[in-house]
């Protein structure tokens, strides 16, 4: 089972970027995915959930009101749009699939991890 997370990218503070996740259809249909990160020396942090219909979403504080988690269930694909970016977002941005359908904010909820992508702020 592979996730393959990508749009990741070197950009200006204030930009905006859109990652990608995308795996097969087994991974996606029935189960929520999440996206974290880990910037140098830090731990993995959660970033944002979706469940598996969309219907619900959870936002880290951090982010809230500047990034955005949605799926396209057709394309079996989550999407990360990162608005007004800031340098202390910079980090790998990892995308994971939960074993459920409806998953919190641990990285134990979830069975399956993509490789990350890169994204780097400049101020």
């Amino acid at each position: 089972v592979q996730l393959q997370a990508s749009g990741g990218g070197l950009v200006q503070a204030g930009a905006s970027l859109r990652l990608s996740c995308t795996a097969s259809r087994r991974t996606f249909s029935n189960n929520a995915v999440a996206w974290f990160r880990q910037a140098p020396g830090k731990e993995r942090e959660f970033v944002a959930t979706v469940s598996w219909n969309g219907d619900t979403t959870v936002t880290a504080d951090s982010v809230k009101g500047r990034f955005i988690i949605s799926r396209d269930r057709a394309k079996y694909t989550v999407y990360l749009q990162m608005n007004s970016l800031k340098p202390e977002d910079a980090g790998i941005y990892y995308c994971a699939a939960a074993y459920k359908s409806y998953a919190g904010r641990q990285t134990a909820d979830y069975a399956y991890w993509g490789q990350g992508t890169q994204v780097t702020v400049s101020s």
